[in-house]
């Protein structure tokens, strides 16, 4: 089996090695995982969220402050 992507079109497909010997030039081979990549679900995207936490010197000021 091979993979070909469409010049033209950017369709990817998968076919034999006889057919894919015989395609007229619109078609290049391309690896696997090009061709597993269009059905692969995206990755989901992770929002990272700043929290401020005090200094260690603003900590130790809130410890001399309570005694």
């Amino acid at each position: 089996m091979k993979c070909l992507k469409s010049i033209k079109t950017k369709e990817i497909i998968r076919v034999s090695d006889e057919k894919a010997y015989n395609v007229s030039s619109e078609w290049k081979f391309i690896p696997k995982s090009e061709w597993k990549a269009q059905f692969r679900k995206a990755t989901p995207q992770v929002e990272e969220v700043a929290v401020e936490e005090p200094t260690i010197a603003e900590k130790q000021l809130k410890k001399k402050k309570s005694k």
